[in-house]
């Protein structure tokens, strides 16, 4: 069994006393000191990993004086805290080992919007894309771009300073900051916004840390403006944090908000934002061009810039080939057609948008005869057009570069620490060149992306941090590329913030540095807030590239077999996708409906491998545990599991299992993670071990007997259902840990099939049947949920079938061991599949095609089956890939209503192809089938059936499916038997399969128009 992993880190005495005087002075907020919530904390999107002494979640302004009221206490001189958005950032900006102020928790409310003068108050947590979605409908937008903007708060990219792509058009955050309250280190409020000189003597005579402020900024500024023009060259990047330069604006104002727009929280703590909002372009038009080189890409950008675009991004054929392996490739590749020469090695997307198509037409037509005028010079492959939606959809997959980095095969990921230097655009492919030798002198793989328009460009190079060494090539690689920046008049921070990065402020300020000491000093006297980056006191340090912790230095000490092993939780690289605030995302459920970290695949990948990392300190070998534990007998060490489930004591697995039960297991982060964190995989893995060890509670041992049993219930389905409908039945399932048991149909499959003269596949009839034939005749495969708890379904899909002229069969019923898998019975979960899988390899190695019904259960073959069984898996297809392939065999039919599909979250991100699938099914047949976005339903096979979790499936259910089953009603169609099933317990509403919708058509289809066809 696994040992217990106690003697887990405690914070701080003085933080611990800090949160006891936080408690007293009546925070209302919450205060997180778990280790578990430190660990969570404890990593960003960059290398580094920071473990803090405890998480605070204010609720308010109130809240966020209490915090800076209390550290003005001579006690708590030496404690550290930061504040924390979305925690995305690339440079550690927000990693400390002091408290973390997390502020998207509770203060993430959209305040007020006054549309006629375009601006908009918020809270400092609000997600930038929410912001969006709560305005789209006013006409309005708030313009700077990131990628993250799913996930990223607006106090985050205040603080960071942030923009993206139109940045040459839109400008920089800061360039939309009207105003800021913050909260000063002495708990002062103060709204930051520009002053005229009557307003700028009035703050600065103010005896409060607010004229000490001003006094200085002030000061600064007068005293040393020739030297700062002098240091600074225009950049469209200029600098960010602490910006000397627009200290007064182009009327002479004074403008705090240009030091406070991208401090990185060194300075106060943001209370609310007040931000400018615009129109929203009307239309857009993406021309996707194609080079035969990245060099040539950057180089032909200068000449497309002059001509008028929004933007001009920048793609290379690394960040390609792996889009092709993403989940949203299917909405783009259209527009990305490889031709003679093969994938294309460089990509410029050029922008133009307007209020109007003709307006947009008439910009795109200079560049598009300017193209057709020059052919393939400059490098240039041929080109696509992409408008609106579609362009939409490519640039969220640009968006995406970052994740899909992190996705290339190997221990060597591409990683951030140099990846955002930004050089006047006329200079980019020069220095790019000298980058690009640099990276190859040392042998080192990169992906390449950016904003060519403002000539920055993110590179990042593939090295293992765990590997020996890799300091010292993060060192090397640094000092160069900061270097050739230098060379090239640019700045090594031009978007993503210092942060880590902060030694190299001293060099770009020159004797400016003390300036910024001095507002460092004015701002944050006793060096509290973020110390350590940007600027630090005379005899302090500020962080050094290679002298902080970074995660790769901690995986290296879990030895290199274990971490093969759990692969699916290894590469992480805490991009935060699965942060996304969207309720009609699929990921992550547990995470929405919580707000908690610990609850997304970023949080239980971090819980996860600090587990093996603990347990490998601890001399165990997790790998041959396991097969120890598949090959026991479950009764051995019964009685040890059963003691040390009431033992009390600490133990960090406990923590991490905390977690891990909040896992809908749904696999949206299998499909939709861009590093493929597969979270019910290495959840699985944990469960089969934390069970050596503590026992198991009744209900796991029933669910994962469930497929064995069904067979037996059914045949007594009316005792079954009478008992397990009535109140003991619900009472005693309760006690065992169960709630809102399914019936049994009170149908049996095989009686009611053989009335439509269907039989059970075997090997001997179906090779029987001629080759011709063949393609007419599907084997389906039976699942244990809609076998016997809808029978009336499959039944349905038989008569469909039947109806377009094929000929179905019924294979046996064999378990299919779902179950068995998501509760970590892996060893059990091995050999039903093994079983299962050689009885479905008989029948196919006929040629008749498998098909399976429920999406969740039918993809385990080509997820769960795959892995555990490797080639020995059998192909089964989801019953719209089937169909989809015989679109000529099908009847044309009249046309009908439109329907809305709902599918099941793991079919939406793991099979995303076959969602066009059922459109092209039901186009044919006459019934336009739209896809509705939408998240978890809440259910996921039996999470939605466990007492602990009735409420959080319903909060799930909540988020979108609630409202969307009120909206719609009869025009939806639902694929999965959970959302169906879960629509029905939370409304009681019955939602149709989409062969129950098709089954309708045929039947009300012209009298012989289906059979003419079939005949």
């Amino acid at each position: 069994m696994i040992p217990r992993l106690a003697g887990l880190p405690e914070p701080a005495a003085p933080a611990v006393a800090f949160l006891d005087e936080l408690r007293l002075r009546g925070f209302a907020g919450d205060i997180e000191s778990a280790f578990s919530q430190r660990l969570v904390m404890a990593t960003d999107n960059s290398i580094y990993q920071r473990q803090p002494q405890a998480v605070v979640f204010p609720r308010g302004v109130e809240d966020l004086q209490r915090i800076a009221r209390v550290s003005a206490d001579p006690r708590f001189a030496g404690v550290a805290f930061t504040p924390r958005g979305g925690g995305t950032g690339t440079n550690g900006q927000s990693l400390t080992d002091g408290i973390v102020v997390d502020l998207s928790r509770h203060m993430n409310r959209l305040l007020e919007v006054n549309a006629e003068q375009g601006w908009i108050r918020a809270e400092p947590g609000l997600v930038k894309d929410a912001l969006n979605a709560a305005i789209k409908a006013q006409g309005l937008f708030f313009a700077p771009e990131c990628s993250t903007s799913n996930r990223a708060t607006l106090a985050g990219m205040v603080s960071t300073d942030a923009c993206g792509q139109g940045s040459c058009l839109y400008g920089k955050t800061r360039d939309h900051v009207l105003a800021l309250d913050v909260v000063l280190q002495d708990g002062t409020l103060w709204r930051s916004e520009k002053l005229d000189e009557a307003g700028l003597a009035a703050a600065a005579r103010r005896q409060d840390m607010v004229g000490a402020v001003h006094r200085v900024v002030d000061g600064i500024f007068r005293e040393r403006r020739a030297l700062i023009a002098e240091r600074f060259p225009p950049l469209n990047r200029c600098l960010t944090g602490y910006d000397l330069a627009h200290i007064r604006d182009e009327n002479g104002l004074f403008d705090l908000n240009s030091v406070l727009c991208g401090s990185e929280g060194t300075l106060a703590m943001i209370a609310e934002v007040k931000l400018r909002v615009l129109p929203i372009p009307k239309h857009a038009a993406l021309i996707n061009l194609r080079y035969d080189s990245f060099d040539a890409a950057l180089r032909d950008a200068q000449r497309i810039m002059v001509l008028g675009a929004a933007s001009v991004e920048t793609v290379d054929s690394k960040v390609l080939g792996l889009a092709r392996g993403d989940i949203g490739w299917e909405g783009i590749r259209e527009y990305f057609p490889d031709d003679a020469e093969g994938v294309a090695a460089g990509i410029n997307l050029i922008e133009f948008v307007g209020d109007s198509e003709d307006a947009v037409r008439l910009k795109l037509a200079v560049v598009e005869d300017r193209l057709a005028a020059e052919g393939r010079s400059m490098g240039r492959r041929g080109h696509t057009v992409a408008w609106d939606a579609a362009g939409e959809r490519i640039q969220a997959m640009r968006k995406k570069a970052v994740g899909l980095l992190g996705n290339m095969a190997g221990d060597a990921r591409p990683i951030p620490f140099v990846e955002d230097t930004a050089v006047p655009p006329e200079n980019l492919a020069d220095y790019i060149a000298e980058f690009r030798a640099a990276l190859d002198r040392r042998g080192l793989a990169y992906g390449m992306f950016g904003h060519v328009d403002a000539g920055v460009l993110h590179v990042r190079p593939a090295i293992d941090m765990k590997a020996e060494g890799a300091e010292t090539l993060i060192r090397e690689v640094s000092d160069e590329v900061f270097a050739l920046t230098r060379k090239y008049n640019g700045l090594l921070w031009g978007e993503h913030g210092k942060g880590v990065r902060s030694e190299y402020v001293p060099q770009v300020f020159g004797p400016l540095y003390e300036s910024l000491q001095a507002i460092k000093a004015a701002f944050d006297p006793r060096n509290q807030l973020n110390p350590g980056k940007i600027a630090a006191p005379d005899g302090e340090a500020l962080l050094a590239i290679d002298r902080v912790p970074m995660r790769g230095q901690l995986d290296r000490t879990i030895p290199a077999a274990t971490r093969a092993a759990y692969d699916e939780a290894l590469h992480c690289n805490g991009n935060g996708a699965c942060f996304n605030y969207d309720p009609a995302d699929a990921m992550c459920p547990s995470f929405k409906a919580t707000g908690d970290r610990r609850h997304s695949p970023k949080g239980r990948a971090s819980l996860f491998r600090e587990w093996l990392r603990r347990l490998s300190d601890e001399g165990v070998d997790p790998v041959a545990m396991s097969r120890r534990a598949r090959a026991a007998s479950p009764l051995a060490g019964a009685f040890t599991r059963w003691a040390n489930r009431r033992d009390g004591r600490e133990d960090f697995s406990h923590e991490v299992k905390d977690a891990m039960d909040g896992c809908l297991a749904c696999k949206s982060c299998t499909g939709q993670c861009p590093i493929k964190v597969d979270v019910p995989s290495f959840r699985a893995k944990f469960l089969e071990l934390y069970h050596t060890r503590y026992g198991r509670p009744l209900r796991d041992h029933v669910v994962g007997a469930m497929e064995r049993l069904l067979p037996l219930g059914a045949r007594f389905s009316g005792v079954a259902n009478a008992v397990t409908g009535s109140g003991l039945g619900r009472a005693l399932a309760k006690r065992a840990g169960l709630v809102d048991a399914p019936l049994f149909s009170g149908l049996d499959l095989g009686r009611e099939a053989a009335k439509r003269g269907v039989r059970l596949a075997n090997r001997v009839d179906l090779k029987a049947i001629p080759a011709a034939e063949r393609e007419r005749h599907v084997v389906i495969v039976q699942d244990a949920f809609t076998s016997y708890f809808e029978t009336g379904l499959v039944l349905d899909l038989l008569d469909a079938l039947l109806a377009m002229g094929f000929t179905p069969w019924l294979a046996p019923f064999r378990p299919n061991g779902k179950p068995l898998h998501v509760h970590g019975f892996l060893g059990q979960f091995q050999r039903q599949a093994s079983d299962n899988a050689a009885m479905l390899r008989a029948l196919a190695e006929t040629g008749v095609e498998l098909v399976g019904l429920d999406p969740s259960m039918t993809l385990t073959y080509r997820g769960e089956y795959a892995a555990a069984l490797g080639g020995e898996a059998p192909k089964v297809r989801l019953v719209q890939e089937w169909l989809a392939q015989r679109l000529p065999l099908l009847p044309p039919l009249p046309a009908g209503q439109p329907l809305l599909l709902l599918p099941h979250c793991t079919e939406r991100t793991n099979a995303v192809a076959s969602l066009k699938d059922w459109q092209a099914v039901f186009s044919h047949l006459g019934a336009p089938l739209r896809l509705l976005p939408s998240g978890c339903c809440g259910m996921a096979g039996t999470f939605g059936h466990e007492a602990e979790h009735r409420e959080m499936s319903e909060r799930i259910y909540d988020l979108g499916w609630r409202q969307t089953v009120a909206a719609h009603g009869d025009a939806l169609v639902a694929t999965g038997y959970s959302c169906r099933s879960q629509i029905k317990r939370l409304d009681g509403v019955r939602i149709d399969h989409p062969i129950q919708a098709l089954l309708r058509r045929l039947r009300a289809a012209p009298a012989g128009s289906v059979v003419e066809h079939a005949a």
